[in-house]
């Protein structure tokens, strides 16, 4: 669960960098009610652009952040302009825009409750229960810490051996040797559990002991290694501050589900199906 929980929505994330962003880039008008522009009889406030940036958050970020003042603003102007053009021709009256606007009024009050009444009560030690029951389960699996040597040839991945049988440095043998892009980083690759490797260089690598190194060279799909053990651990649990977003959107959505299954019972729901013609005898059924 932990590893699914890691993952925060790429969109909220854009939209939370945006205000942000927008934000310090606003240091003189931070009043909600400070005029940006004015258009005819329309004023357009510091608020009205910060929640244009919570709408647009997302194609804002194919412009550099110091344009995006100026474009929210010639975005409102522009909207401003063509909602007055549009009321002049009496559209706000067609039916079609009516239901629009109904259905944009019902998601914008669904919305609004899901985050004052729902998102908004979760609390931190709501959180901090949900963690710690989460980790109540965890079982970290094992973990190597290895780092490696990429040749071309099982010859060239003797001599490097044979180098480090005579006291040479192995991360120093990578930086010169090596043609992994581990290189630049002394041959280390990290922590990794079973799975995540080649099986030739996993088993090699899980076979080792902290310290030692193969005597052999390893052939894989990708060419001769020569590996060396740092460090052998059991995966640590997640800290509460990596995983608190996650466990934040697990528990607004168990809330949301128990609220509708609530509201479905306390309110008369009636899903009208269409009726569908019955088929003529007299006519054959399509192929």
């Amino acid at each position: 669960m932990f590893r699914s929980i890691l993952r925060r929505p790429l969109r909220t994330a854009l939209i939370a960098a945006t205000a942000l962003t927008l934000s310090a880039a606003s240091l003189t008008a931070q009043e909600p009610g400070d005029v940006v522009a004015k258009v005819g009889d329309t004023v357009i406030t510091e608020a009205d652009i910060a929640f244009a940036a919570r709408d647009l958050g997302q194609e804002l970020q194919r412009f550099p952040p110091a344009q995006w003042r100026a474009i929210l603003t010639d975005v409102l102007v522009d909207m401003t302009l063509l909602a007055k053009e549009a009321e002049k021709e009496g559209l706000q009256k067609d039916e079609d825009f009516q239901r629009q606007v109904r259905f944009l009024t019902t998601q914008a009050l669904r919305n609004a409750y899901v985050s004052q009444k729902l998102e908004a009560g979760i609390t931190e030690a709501e959180l901090k229960a949900a963690y710690d029951a989460e980790l109540a389960n965890f079982k970290g699996e094992e973990e190597v810490r290895a780092r490696h040597i990429l040749v071309a040839s099982k010859e060239d991945a003797e001599k490097l051996i044979k180098e480090l049988d005579g006291g040479a440095d192995f991360a120093e043998l990578a930086k010169a040797n090596s043609s992994d892009g581990s290189a630049a980083a002394g041959g280390d690759l990290g922590f990794f559990g079973k799975g995540r490797m080649v099986p030739e260089f996993e088993a090699a690598a899980f076979a080792l002991e902290p310290g030692a190194y193969t005597k052999e060279p390893v052939q894989s799909q990708f060419g001769w290694h020569v590996l060396k053990l740092d460090e052998k651990r059991i995966q640590p649990a997640p800290a509460f501050e990596d995983v608190q977003d996650g466990l934040r959107n697990k528990l607004m959505r168990d809330r949301y589900t128990a609220l509708m299954t609530e509201l479905k019972a306390t309110h008369k729901v009636e899903i009208i199906q269409p009726e569908v013609p019955a088929a003529d005898p007299a006519k054959p059924a399509q192929q």
